[in-house]
């Protein structure tokens, strides 16, 4: 299994080499090289930020069609709490889980069914282990990742329990199992996503070794059709739903916090919000918190680039639509309790490292920054790096060159054209043999004519781009 798989793609073709996306990305992970961006795969916390930011569409998530029901003889889907935000006036979650079944869906569980239990089980982790507090939600899987790769000191507070999708999907395939007899392989447990994050889980799980979940649908091309079906439902649909506020309000930044009868806990959404707790966790600078929630996406899950709505129109009529449920329908019974834990510890990945040992990380970590000192520190990213000190990195792994910054290269050439001046004078004084003089001059010439020529490459782009 890839570690490093994601399910945010670049489409080179629809790329125009700009920099909105290197601008954007929380962990500089994309670069413009030769007019076109490329993705670190090693980088990449698949947050979907580039997706939201590119002007050319040239970022896309990859997820499956709807044609996988028919891969399948019978099909669960799991909607996430996020996908009842979408609709409007919508008062009875009912109406949507019918709809799903007239999709063609033989069954429903709903993920905030499950929410409500991994709440019911973080409540009792937070009582049990007050050494490893704060707790870190696992809920959103870019956040994860964000913590294994640049956050190691922070990898022992992530909250050890699988994310509401995971155990749902665990649950739903035993109960399929259970009541048609068909062996698993014949079931199909399909995901309704916000995000490309959730796919990414699917493919690349993090505190488990496999995901229960077959296929991952984007709400974005469930909801037309499903618009259709909730029209056709009725007023009065059959009573499916199985969750109530709590699980209900996983779908917003803050809805998993407040499941957990506290005060002593902090929610930040939106990936650069994140990254600032992050740091500040690290710099030990909160205190009295027992809990962290995090979400990648602006307004939580109903922020995901794979929904239609507004996040905060969206968070409006989740509030709205759980106004009267019931606090939780849904509680941890039987072996529920085990399925909800992690089988396997996340491991810290030290992608960032300049170097395969620390003496040669230190050495290329002060090359690095006397490259920066070169540069001018204007962080503009004409030369396809998000910073001056990103470009530096790039160049001690040997990635780049001194002469990719447009600033660097102006400075060169009038270095250039000053020693061409002096040699001019000499040879005009007869200070030196002639042809000797003249051939060093023609060498100077040919640099800077290159370098010209990499500066006129450059100016072209911009103006194509332009």
């Amino acid at each position: 299994m890839d570690k490093f798989y994601h399910s945010v793609r670049l489409d080179a073709e629809l790329c125009m080499g700009c920099i909105n996306c290197i601008k954007r990305c929380p962990t500089q992970a994309i670069r413009v090289r030769n007019g076109k961006a490329q993705i670190n795969s090693k980088f990449c916390i698949d947050c979907g930020e580039c997706i939201r930011v590119c002007p050319h569409h040239a970022k896309h998530a990859t997820y499956d069609k709807l044609d996988v029901l028919k891969q399948y003889e019978y099909t669960v889907a799991l909607p996430a709490p996020s996908l009842y935000s979408q609709f409007n006036n919508l008062d009875d979650v009912n109406i949507v889980l019918n709809a799903l079944l007239m999709m063609g869906f033989h069954d429903v569980f709903e993920v905030s069914a499950a929410a409500e239990l991994v709440s019911e089980a973080t409540r009792e982790y937070l009582s049990e282990n007050p050494d490893r507090l704060p707790a870190i939600s696992t809920a959103c899987p870019s956040v994860v990742r964000l913590i294994r790769v640049r956050f190691p000191n922070l990898i022992p507070n992530l909250l050890p329990l699988n994310p509401p999708v995971e155990v749902a999907a665990i649950l739903a395939a035993e109960k399929a199992m259970k009541e048609t007899g068909l062996p698993r392989e014949k079931i199909g447990i399909i995901f309704i996503s916000p995000c490309p994050s959730k796919v990414t889980y699917v493919k690349s799980p993090l505190g488990t070794d496999h995901s229960e979940v077959d296929r991952v649908l984007a709400i974005k091309e469930v909801y037309p059709q499903l618009l259709s079906c909730m029209k056709a439902v009725g007023d009065d649909p059959p009573e499916i739903g199985t969750s109530g506020k709590i699980g209900i309000s996983w779908g917003r930044s803050g809805g998993e916090a407040s499941g957990l009868f506290t005060e002593e806990y902090l929610a930040a959404d939106g990936i650069e919000n994140v990254i600032r707790v992050l740091e500040d966790m690290e710099d030990q600078k909160f205190t009295n918190l027992k809990f962290v929630e995090l979400n990648a996406c602006n307004g939580g899950c109903v922020g995901g680039v794979l929904t239609v709505e507004n996040p905060y129109v969206a968070e409006v009529k989740l509030k709205r639509l759980r106004k009267y449920m019931p606090v939780a329908r849904s509680h941890i019974e039987g072996n529920a309790e085990e399925l909800v834990k992690w089988t396997k510890d996340v491991q810290y990945e030290p992608v960032f490292n300049l170097g395969n040992t620390m003496m040669e990380s230190f050495a290329r970590l002060g090359q690095a920054e006397r490259l920066c000192k070169k540069l001018p520190g204007l962080d503009c990213g004409s030369c396809g790096a998000p910073t001056c000190k990103a470009l530096a990195e790039d160049i001690v792994r040997g990635e780049a060159v001194e002469s990719d910054c447009v600033y660097y290269l102006r400075e060169n050439l009038h270095k250039l054209s000053e020693e061409v001046s002096i040699l001019a004078d000499d040879i005009a004084a007869g200070n030196a043999e002639g042809y000797e003089m003249l051939k060093v001059m023609t060498e100077y010439i040919q640099r800077i004519s290159d370098e010209m020529s990499l500066l006129d490459s450059r100016d072209e782009k911009e103006k194509d781009q332009e």
